[in-house]
């Protein structure tokens, strides 16, 4: 099991400073069961800043808007465990945080969703497959990059093990489509 931290660093005075260290916890909800969401940190949309006041992250919403950030990690669980018999309730802030992300899940096509985001995605641990709208896949073995640029696509585990992924999510303009 997975069990990130995070650590924060920043100035002060002009002076290079650790200015947080926490663990981070697993946002869980039933809407999407046995996925762990660790959201770690985040900027407001607009661009990031890098002044010398306390920094505060924003993770919600769960995706960006334009100029915005996300910074997170996923672990889905493997095939072969099915659907959790005892899922995690998820908590009040989890659901808020990951209410936008389970809007964007397709009901009639479970697990396929569309972001306007620019996303950088790495496989840390396990194998993942990438779907797209016209059904193409890719197996995604550990240490392959993704740039996800806001296509229609669906994330699965196949294998035994779990697998995580870190991503980052940076709002984007709209396309003029």
């Amino acid at each position: 099991m997975l069990h990130p931290n995070l650590v924060v660093t920043g100035r002060v005075e002009g002076k290079s400073v650790f200015v947080d260290e926490q663990p981070l916890e697993p946002a869980q909800t039933p809407a999407l069961p046995g996925l762990e969401v660790f959201l770690a940190w985040g900027t407001a949309d607009g661009g990031a800043s890098n002044a010398e006041t306390e920094p505060e992250a924003v993770l919600a919403p769960y995706f960006p808007g334009a100029g915005g950030t996300r910074l997170l990690l996923v672990t889905w669980p493997p095939a072969t465990a099915g659907e959790p018999t005892d899922p995690q309730p998820a908590t009040p802030w989890a659901e808020e945080i990951l209410a936008g992300l389970v809007a964007t899940v397709e009901k009639d096509h479970p697990g396929m969703h569309t972001s306007a985001t620019l996303d950088y995605g790495v496989v840390l641990s396990g194998e993942m497959w990438l779907e797209l709208d016209d059904g193409a896949e890719r197996r995604l073995p550990a240490g392959t990059c993704v740039v996800q640029r806001g296509t229609r696509h669906r994330w699965s585990n196949r294998g035994t093990e779990p697998a995580t992924m870190a991503f980052v999510l940076i709002g984007a303009a709209e396309d003029a489509q």
